[in-house]
């Protein structure tokens, strides 16, 4: 498997990355769709996400890969970075209105795990492995390419089988898409994904403990506008701060 996956790799890295978005996309809903048949929520789900995760680093840490996507100490320093403050307020929303319990210990456990996988896969493969396959020829194209189809792709909850509303699914496109934007802007500043995994894998599995059963739709909205005003924000701060020089190696 591994030496199918390094061909592939040396043919094309964006086909490469193509490769990871389909499989992760495909694999995970099928897990969410199983989870629900056999009864406990993200119980396959899990299991996917972590073979998946481990297959990747393998592959990446086996070909001396980590580093060229991310998986690395940051290059800038924390000054720069406005100390990852706007990750950290990030965080905050899914706590908003409460908090609430509706899995079992089991489930919980299942669910925060998957999203820990989740959260390493998407940043791995939108922000590592898409993106810098782009950035070589073009870094708009890869800005862009890479925010808009890690947002798209939050609709497929809408066909796996996850239960999600038109609406919520809408509003998590539009925030996600600022949210890639702000990753992929901190990956082009710093050359490292780690906060950007960790941000990611945390927001997500908060996700567990808020209450859902509260919100009405304008909070639904406002948490949305706040989520997109505060991603977007900080990647064009990172942006504009890096005053025209290079990105080269992290160093701006």
């Amino acid at each position: 498997g591994d030496l199918v996956l390094k061909k592939l790799y040396d043919k094309s890295e964006i086909w490469f990355a193509v490769l990871w978005i389909v499989l992760y996309c495909v694999l995970m809903s099928v897990g969410d769709t199983l989870s629900v048949t056999v009864g406990v929520e993200k119980s396959v789900t899990f299991s996917i996400g972590l073979l998946l995760s481990l297959l990747l680093l393998g592959f990446l840490t086996k070909n001396r890969l980590c580093d060229a996507y991310g998986l690395c100490k940051p290059k800038a320093s924390a000054k720069e970075m406005l100390w990852y403050l706007p990750l950290a307020l990030m965080l905050t929303v899914n706590l908003w209105y409460g908090v609430s319990l509706t899995l079992t210990a089991v489930e919980t456990v299942l669910y925060i795990l998957s999203m820990f996988a989740v959260g390493f896969l998407e940043e791995v493969i939108f922000r590592g492995l898409l993106f810098a396959s782009l950035e070589k020829d073009n870094l708009t194209v890869a800005i862009l390419v890479s925010s808009l189809t890690f947002g798209m792709g939050h609709l497929i909850n809408l066909f796996n089988g996850s239960g999600a509303a038109l609406l919520p699914s809408v509003l998590q496109v539009v925030y996600a898409t600022a949210a890639g934007f702000m990753f992929t802007a901190i990956f082009i500043r710093s050359r490292s994904l780690i906060y950007c995994i960790a941000a990611h894998c945390l927001f997500n599995a908060l996700s567990v403990f808020a209450n859902d059963s509260a919100l009405t739709d304008g909070m639904r909205i406002a948490s949305a506008l706040f989520l997109t005003a505060l991603t977007g924000g900080y990647a064009l701060y990172l942006f504009l701060t890096a005053k025209g020089k290079k990105y080269e190696d992290g160093q701006v």
